[in-house]
């Protein structure tokens, strides 16, 4: 579903990833564990657009999205969601999940309700 091969990554002339190699598959749950400076964040927002990436490669379900617009790469169902609690504190957990469904609207809501469902299993 998710690979990755040989990714390098770059702030200005700092090299933040070198040649990391990830394979995700579909249905399960991954974890990217390592000290603070490893590199974690940078691999997330390289996956989803947010940096841009000097070599390798990205490709999800197929297709090659390094260096994708962020937005394109949304719409295919992957989003990066930043360390914290940015939540709106007026509003429910569930509404703040609707809210991170926005892009899906167009989907049928029994598939929304559906991953909406699984989320609320995990917690």
């Amino acid at each position: 579903m998710l690979e990755i091969f040989n990714l390098s990554a770059f702030y200005g002339n700092i090299e933040a990833l070198r040649a990391v190699d990830l394979w995700v598959r579909a249905g399960r749950i991954t974890t990217i564990i390592g000290a603070n400076g490893a590199g974690k964040t940078t691999l997330l927002r390289a996956i989803s657009g947010l940096v841009p990436t000097r070599y390798g490669e990205i490709r999800y379900v197929g297709t090659d999205i390094a260096n994708m617009e962020p937005h394109r790469i949304v719409r295919m169902g992957i989003s990066h969601v930043p360390e914290g609690r940015q939540v709106f504190s007026t509003m429910s957990v569930e509404e703040n999940l609707m809210l991170g469904a926005y892009l899906r609207s167009g989907q049928a809501s029994r598939e929304i309700k559906r991953d909406l469902d699984f989320v609320y299993e995990l917690f």
